[in-house]
Order: structure tokens, then sequence, then C-alpha cells
């Protein structure tokens, strides 16, 4: 008899230690076997806010997926590289409206990744040509919009680092947001004028400003365009007093020059955040640099 409750005893302290032991490890940070959650920005603009949004975040892992200096993505073809970095990824980040065309790759490779729309509360989208523009990054309201949506999910995804991405959102929509301010004031009398603008980048950004633009649609690295196109440009240029031409500082100029010298007006090189430095500031560097250019349109 003794000898069964003995028993008893000892089985009723092994499920006690072995459940113990399960609950333990559930309990047990990802750090502790190594794991990490795995967030896959697909490129820079994204992986800035994204930064901005996990730094001192722990256990977390923060990749890029396109390089750096990459720019735009809507003709982007997926490396194997790039498929490489998505292993093993927890969520992907995106900028949305429509600009990732290879989404659809990454999900039918990695059908267990959960995605990230950093677009999906942006209202005021523009439409040029028949398209959505989806440069959206480059309007500090929508800038803000973005990091929003993103603290906000990730906070979801991965709770046990939702307070620092918090603190971090609040942090850095402060920084935006006093930013947006000297905007607000430094180019108060820049609504109503208008400008040519040979890159459909900073639509939104003139949209912000209440600066009127001409938006021409152009091959950035060739910017050419036609005789004839040309030709109606200047015209339009003179007829309505337009003195402004709005350009990325890294596409060709060809276009820009010959409009502003049968014009006399002003070339305005903007920065529109595509590539930049791995740095948390950049994105308030570069839109405080654009300000400066901004402020001197006449």
């Amino acid at each position: 008899m003794k000898k069964k409750i003995g028993i008893t005893i000892l089985v009723i302290i092994m499920i006690i230690v072995v459940g113990y032991m399960i609950v333990k490890k559930i309990e047990e940070p990802r750090q502790d076997n190594g794991e990490k959650f795995k967030i896959v920005t697909t490129f820079y603009p994204i992986f800035i806010m994204t930064s901005n949004i996990t730094q001192g975040a722990q256990n977390v892992e923060l990749v890029n997926m396109a390089d750096i200096n990459s720019g735009c993505l809507h003709d982007y073809t997926l490396s194997t590289q790039d498929m490489k970095k998505l292993e093993k990824a927890d969520v992907v980040i995106q900028n949305g409206l429509g600009l990732e065309k290879f989404m659809d790759k990454i999900l039918n490779t990695y059908s267990n990744v959960e995605v990230i729309d950093s677009s999906k509360n942006i209202i005021d989208k523009i439409e040029e040509g028949g398209e959505i523009n989806n440069h959206i990054w480059t309007s500090l309201s929508n800038h803000i919009i973005q990091v929003e949506e993103i603290a906000k999910r990730l906070g979801e995804m991965n709770p046990e680092n939702k307070e620092i991405y918090e603190i971090n959102r609040k942090s850095y929509r402060e920084e935006l947001e006093a930013l947006q301010k000297e905007y607000k004031v430094e180019l108060k009398n820049l609504k109503g004028k208008k400008a040519i603008c040979l890159n459909e980048s900073f639509s939104y950004l003139a949209k912000d400003i209440g600066l009127e633009i001409i938006s021409i649609p152009t091959n950035h690295e060739e910017s050419s365009l036609s005789a004839e196109k040309m030709k109606e440009l200047i015209e339009m240029m003179k007829a309505e007093n337009i003195k402004s031409i709005l350009v990325d500082r890294e596409d060709n100029l060809k276009s820009a020059q010959i409009l502003a010298n049968e014009t006399g007006a002003t070339i305005y090189k903007l920065q529109s955040g595509l590539t930049g430095k791995i740095e948390n500031s950049s994105y308030l560097q570069i839109m405080r640099d654009n300000l400066e250019v901004l402020k001197g349109i006449i």
C-alpha cells in the first residue's frame, strides 16, 4: 500500500515538473532559443520608417530587401539574394498602392509571412495618367500615416515589444509634426503658385504645401521629352509665366535645362528620399533640405 502511494506521489511530482517545464518553455523569450522576430522592409523609405519604430526593441531583426540604392521599385525584379533575405521572415512591410508588383511572388513562395501595407489608411490619393501615384512618403502627412500603421501592426504581431514601438512611434511623430509646422510657416506664400514637375515623386509634397504643379511623366534616367511635348511646355510656361521647374537631384537634367533656357525658369533640385544614409534621422534631414530648396521658389 505504501509502495503504491509512493509511486502515485512520484507520478504526481513528475507531472508537475513536466508541466512546469512546458509552461516555462512557452514563456521563454524568443532570444533564448536563438529565434528573432524578423522584419523585412521592401525598400529604403519603408526601412527608415520601420527603423525609427523598432529602435531599442529586443530580439528583433530588421532587414531591407532591395539594395539601399535601388531607388523606386516600379519595374523592380526580385533577385535570388532578395528572396534569400525573406527566409524566416515574420512580416514584410510594403509601401503599397501597387508599387511592389512582386508581392504575389513573395507570398507564393512564403505563404505564411504576414504583410503590413503602410498605405492602408492613405485617403487623399493622387491619380495621374489613369494610375494612382504611389510615391506617398514624400508627403509629411502621409509619412505620419504610414508610420502609425506600421507601429500599430507591429505591436499586434510582436506584443513583447509593443511598448517600445509605441514610445518610438510617439517620439518620431512629434519630430515629423514639428517639421510639418515649419513647412506650413515657411512656405505659406507658395499656395497658388505654379511649377512644372518632371518627377511624379513630388506630387504629394506639392499638394501638402499648396503648390500647383503640372506633373510631366518622364523616364528619370533619360529624363527625355519629345520635341512636340517640349514645345508645348515652353509655350504654356511662357503663357502662364511659370518660372519654377521641380526635379529630383538624381535625375538627368537635360529636359529641365532646355525648358529653363527657353523660359528663364529656375530648376529646383529636390530629394525624393528613395535612397540615403542608414540613419533614423535621414528622412527628416532630406525633408529639411527640401524645405530650404522650396523656400527659394519665386
